[in-house]
């Protein structure tokens, strides 16, 4: 029998936080969260999220053996924003038993329905930034730091359990060229002379700092139409500003500004953490940091593309592949030998149509579901 019980106190926090870790801690190719940042997550005092989020977490247990997770995020502000009524799964994990991953599921359906609401989808987490999409193809791929990575049966149960799919992101392995691509410079050159704009590579944090604030601002401008976004807040901002600053590589920070001085463009990329977050298991001391901040400065072989935004009204202009290729030949001068995206979603063709001026294949998929309840 299962067990499902409601995480109420800081030793049930503890389990809900480093239950990924510890479940996928021999699995080559699942690269675990940082357990103090998944414990953080879920505190009020720590996340801005809850200002207009609801949340309730779960752990299943069988033989009092805690074999499953699940986290419920109502958000409010998505709801009004698209107007629907969903609640979303969070931080799903369970052992390969249907009675288990139904238990959980079902906590989370019978919170969404006493709150007047139809329909739960997921996994999907407090915001845009948050990491979203359950992992369908490309099991035998390394994932990334701010990926989710589960088994293969997870797919069967959400579908014995009624779920359907209700849109997908893909992401795409890159073999980084090995000389300059005089074209895209030309192209590049052209077309900042066009618009009157300036490419900006800063060469260290310093010059990064004031930016942060600046690039999330624009992300909120940038992402407003993508799947289930809101808008982040300024004390939101200010979060992933302390949490990216300590982590950037200036080699792989760019932005463009306009003639009077406004950012019309920017992109985000880091020498892969897999390593050093696997060594650890997510745990950040007593070596943890170390490892961290020490993978961000090297100068190492995989390169993990994060974000790119451009506002609406340069959009279709060029500008995302200039900022492609500036970071592309910091890459290639770190003797970078590949990049790989982070997820992007199968509708947005314009980011995917960057990748035919490289040696790109699409190797992994991750879905997001839905249900009526």
């Amino acid at each position: 029998m299962v067990e499902i019980r409601e995480v109420n106190t800081k030793k049930d926090r503890r389990i809900f936080a480093s239950f990924n870790a510890d479940m996928y801690k021999d699995v080559p190719q699942a690269i675990p969260d940082l357990v103090s940042d998944e414990y953080n997550n879920f505190l009020p005092s720590k996340n801005p999220a809850f200002e207009y989020c609801r949340v309730k977490q779960f752990l299943a247990y069988k033989d009092e053996k805690c074999v499953g997770r699940i986290a419920g995020i109502i958000n409010d502000s998505a709801n009004n924003k698209w107007d629907t009524k969903r609640i979303r799964f969070s931080r799903v994990d369970f052992i390969d038993d249907l009675e288990v991953s139904e238990a959980l599921f079902e906590a989370v359906e019978d919170w969404g329905r006493a709150e007047g609401l139809n329909q739960i989808h997921g996994p999907i987490g407090f915001s845009d930034m948050d990491q979203e999409g359950m992992l369908v193809e490309g099991f035998d791929q390394e994932g990334m730091f701010i990926t989710i990575y589960n088994h293969p049966y997870y797919i069967k149960h959400l579908e014995d359990h009624g779920f359907l799919k209700d849109i997908d992101w893909v992401e795409y392995l890159i073999k980084m060229p090995e000389e300059p691509d005089d074209k895209i410079n030309e192209l590049s050159k052209l077309v900042l002379k066009r618009y009157k704009l300036k490419l900006i590579e800063p060469k260290s944090r310093k010059e990064i700092k004031p930016y942060i604030p600046k690039i999330f601002h624009l992300l909120n401008i940038c992402y407003e139409n993508l799947y289930g976004t809101v808008e982040l807040s300024h004390e939101q901002i200010m979060k992933y500003y302390h949490q990216f600053i300590l982590l950037i590589n200036p080699d792989y920070v760019k932005y463009i500004e306009d003639k009077e001085g406004g950012l019309v463009g920017f992109g985000l990329a880091l020498p892969s953490m897999n390593r050093a977050v696997k060594k650890s298991n997510g745990r950040l001391f007593p070596f943890g940091w170390y490892r961290v901040l020490r993978a961000t400065n090297l100068k190492a072989g995989v390169l993990d593309l994060y974000l790119v935004g451009v506002i609406p009204k340069m959009q279709n202009k060029g500008l995302p592949a200039i900022l492609l290729n500036s970071m592309t030949e910091s890459a290639r001068k770190n003797k970078v030998k590949y990049a790989e995206t982070g997820p992007e979603l199968e509708t947005n063709n314009q980011v995917q149509a960057l990748w035919k001026y490289y040696d790109a294949k699409q190797h992994k998929r991750r879905r997001c579901w839905i249900k009526d309840i």
